[in-house]
């Protein structure tokens, strides 16, 4: 056994190190589609020499500095749902299991606040606020296998953004470990002026310059009505206008979504005719006369621009389900299945080509290429490419989406998008990243040599390596 693992067990006692197997081949990958397609293939080319699990906060920044001196690597990991490979340790180490810091520690009824701990699993943080009249108004599809921490670390957004924001909209303070053991809480304020807003340095950077220990979010009083609707558009030119104009006037849709044709087909009840529309999915909420007034502004500005409305139940239907992740993963669990998911950004005077020109490129690289656009804002999207099909193996799989990653990343920035509108970087968008940030990615070496010298903090990522032992 690994001389250092020996002096990690006598710092921290053996009931916080796991060695075991079968627990290390676990956190040798997260739920990227190319590393499930090399475990099905016997290989995890990544694999952590030991597993700590801190049972206080107070650990946390006792095993930062422990690893320092030694020039171990550390991977901070949530519930490992991630999808591009963030929170996999390629280059060994510690895998920094943080599911045990599961405290929610205030909320504060008052200033509509909660303070939780960074292993607080999503979908027991909103039951309990639900409980007290409250939501946290994120809602990622990841909600019941994510974590506040998680959701920091990748600059996470939801699924009804388009009113409340990404994250770092809902973020006020933050509590982080940093590299060497010490440990940091931002102000705390409603909003200060006082320079840089430093809780910023950690959103997003995907656990390379601290590990984040709680989280102080904005709340909200559980809306008094919500409207759901559902209209047909006859092209996706057609959709894209009518969500621009959406978008323009100050109104406040919880629910944003506009599907192509080929998607599409997945929202209508099983048994359902198909037909040639483009769905387009609308909801407000809030006061009972305000949710009244917004959805009837809205709907009129969309039957202006050429949609025929077909009523909520589909709207519901995909509310119910809007968890369900079923068809990507039972995809996957097949040797042969093929299945990724890919979400980039861009304005509205350039989407639609992006979208086109991404469409004529996966096609042939999938038995489906569907696409919806939602995250919407004033000056732009997100669009998200959903690729099915099957190959011969797992082997011919990880080839592909392979070919995939590499296809998707050409055509978004030869259009100019922005490859990655809320799932991170990771190790799928790695190569792309220094292109993406150009002259600007200096600034963040910089503050990555500043707090992590020795580069202990999940090596590997964003571009920045490890320091020799």
């Amino acid at each position: 056994m690994t001389d250092w693992i020996e002096d990690l067990r006598a710092e921290f006692g053996d009931n916080r190190v796991v060695t075991e197997g079968a627990e290390l081949a676990a956190r040798s990958l997260d739920c990227w589609p190319v590393a499930i397609k090399q475990n099905q293939q016997g290989r995890l080319p990544y694999r952590p020499e030991a597993i700590f699990q801190p049972r206080h906060a107070e650990e946390v920044p006792r095993l930062l500095a422990w690893a320092n001196r030694h020039g171990i690597p550390v991977t901070p990991r949530g519930a490992g749902s991630g999808v591009v490979g963030a929170a996999i340790p390629v280059q060994g180490g510690i895998v920094l299991d943080l599911s045990n810091l599961d405290r929610i520690l205030i909320l504060d009824e008052t200033n509509l606040l909660v303070r939780a701990e960074a292993g607080v699993m999503g979908h027991r943080l909103e039951a309990e606020l639900n409980a007290r009249g409250y939501t946290l108004n994120h809602s990622p599809q990841s909600l019941d296998r994510s974590t506040v921490g998680g959701w920091v670390a990748t600059r996470a957004t939801g699924q009804f953004s388009s009113r409340w924001g990404g994250i770092e909209d809902m973020l006020l303070a933050l509590t982080v470990a940093l590299p060497a053991g010490e440990v940091i809480e931002t102000r705390l304020a409603p909003r200060a002026a006082l320079g840089p807003e430093l809780r910023e340095l950690f959103v997003g950077a995907e656990g390379t310059l601290g590990v984040v220990l709680d989280a102080t979010l904005k709340i909200s009083p559980l809306p008094e009505r919500r409207i759901l609707d559902t209209l047909a558009f006859a092209s996706v030119p057609a959709g894209l206008e009518a969500m621009r104009r959406l978008s323009r006037p100050g109104l406040r849709p919880f629910l944003v979504r506009f599907y192509d044709e080929d998607e599409s087909r997945y929202l209508r009840a099983e048994g359902a005719t198909a037909g040639e529309e483009n769905l387009f999915l609308v909801g407000f909420e809030g006061p009972e006369r305000v949710a009244g007034a917004e959805y009837e502004a809205g709907m009129e500005l969309l039957l202006v621009q050429g949609g025929v409305r077909l009523g909520p139940e589909i709207a519901e239907r995909w509310m119910a389900r809007r968890f369900d992740f079923s068809t990507v993963e039972n995809r996957l669990a097949q040797p042969g299945g093929l299945a990724e998911t890919i979400e980039i950004a861009h304005f509205w005077d350039s989407i639609e080509e992006t979208y086109r020109a991404l469409k004529r490129a996966l096609t042939p690289l999938a038995e489906e290429a569907l696409g919806h656009f939602s995250h919407a804002y004033p000056q732009g999207v997100s669009l998200y490419m959903i690729l099915l099909g099957w190959e011969s193996d797992a082997k011919a799989a990880e080839q592909r989406l392979g070919q995939i990653w590499e296809t998707a990343m050409r055509v978004s920035q030869e259009q100019g998008a922005a490859i990655s509108h809320h799932h991170g970087v990771g190790l799928a968008r790695q190569a792309y990243l220094r292109g993406e940030l150009g002259a600007s990615y200096m600034v963040l070496e910089r503050i990555k040599t500043a707090l992590d010298p020795r580069g202990i903090l999940n090596p590997g990522k964003l571009g920045f390596e490890r320091k020799e032992r």
